[in-house]
């Protein structure tokens, strides 16, 4: 499991191009026939990309990174489906997943089995994990069960909608907060103005993204920002005192996964558009 560790503020204002890359984009989650993880020690969050293909792949823990005898021995974990159909094996009872379909795991459970149904189009499944100090039941989240959140519009070119998975009044977890958000075609900006959440991290994973475009990623202090270029299927670490927003050369979707102080959607700190530099 590579590991990922924090960086001050000031060290990142004399970052290079390629030290920003290193230390905050999430290149390759998806290695077919594998499962590939990522673990940020800020908020000891793991990003995951699982791509069965012909035959299931499993979930495994890391005793070195971990510590546990298994991988939700002490953690959480929230996944959405961003390809072909398939299903989720989770301690003996499968759910099938369909594009889009959220599944949470509470603490404590000890196989999870990731399949695809069609080795021609084949499945593949993005995750976020999270410590838990307590156990929630295991649900599966249909996008249409996904509670959605209208905003933007044309004029700012940021219509989208947004679809909250696991958060306190849905699917109940211990820390994680996770959704999706879609931009509707000739929408670019997922965000604007930005903010920060010094309470709470998050990662974002950016998908669908066609041909050969891309996602420039706002990152930094509001009055010091950089940008990352990133393409399909790649995740940004955001730590909490940075501003987290993208702008792409043709609409995308994106999965966004918060751990922290609160589970507070609405917990943000706006920042002026006057303030950005």
């Amino acid at each position: 499991m590579e590991q990922r560790y924090p960086a001050h503020p000031d060290e990142v204002k004399t970052f290079t191009t390629e030290q920003l890359r290193r230390h905050f984009l999430i290149e390759n989650l998806f290695t077919p026939g594998a499962v590939e993880m990522v673990y940020s020690h800020i908020d000891r969050i793991i990003t995951g990309g699982a791509a069965p293909v012909e035959a299931p792949v499993a979930l495994a823990g890391d005793s070195k990174s971990l510590g546990a005898e298994f991988f939700l021995e002490r953690r959480e974990m929230g996944i959405v489906s961003i390809a072909g159909p398939g299903r989720i094996t989770v301690d003996g009872q499968t759910f099938p997943m369909q594009k889009l379909d959220g599944l949470y795991i509470g603490r404590g459970a000890r196989e999870v089995r990731f399949a695809s149904d069609d080795p021609a189009n084949p499945a593949r499944f993005y995750f976020s994990s999270t410590p838990a100090h307590a156990s929630y039941p295991t649900a599966h989240i249909p996008l249409s069960d996904a509670t959605p959140q209208h905003l933007g519009d044309l004029a700012h070119s940021n219509k989208r909608t947004i679809y909250k998975y696991i958060h306190p009044d849905g699917v109940k977890s211990c820390q994680l907060v996770m959704g999706v958000t879609l931009l509707e075609p000739n929408n670019m900006w997922n965000t604007m103005p930005a903010h920060t959440h010094i309470r709470r991290m998050e990662v974002y994973f950016y998908f669908d993204l066609a041909d050969d475009n891309v996602v420039f990623h706002l990152m930094g202090e509001p009055h010091e920002t950089r940008h990352l270029v990133v393409r399909n299927q790649q995740a940004v670490i955001s730590p909490s005192w940075s501003i987290h927003a993208g702008m792409g050369t043709g609409n995308y979707s994106f999965i966004w996964a918060m751990a922290g102080e609160n589970q507070t959607f609405s917990d943000m700190d706006p920042v002026a558009m006057a303030t950005l530099r």
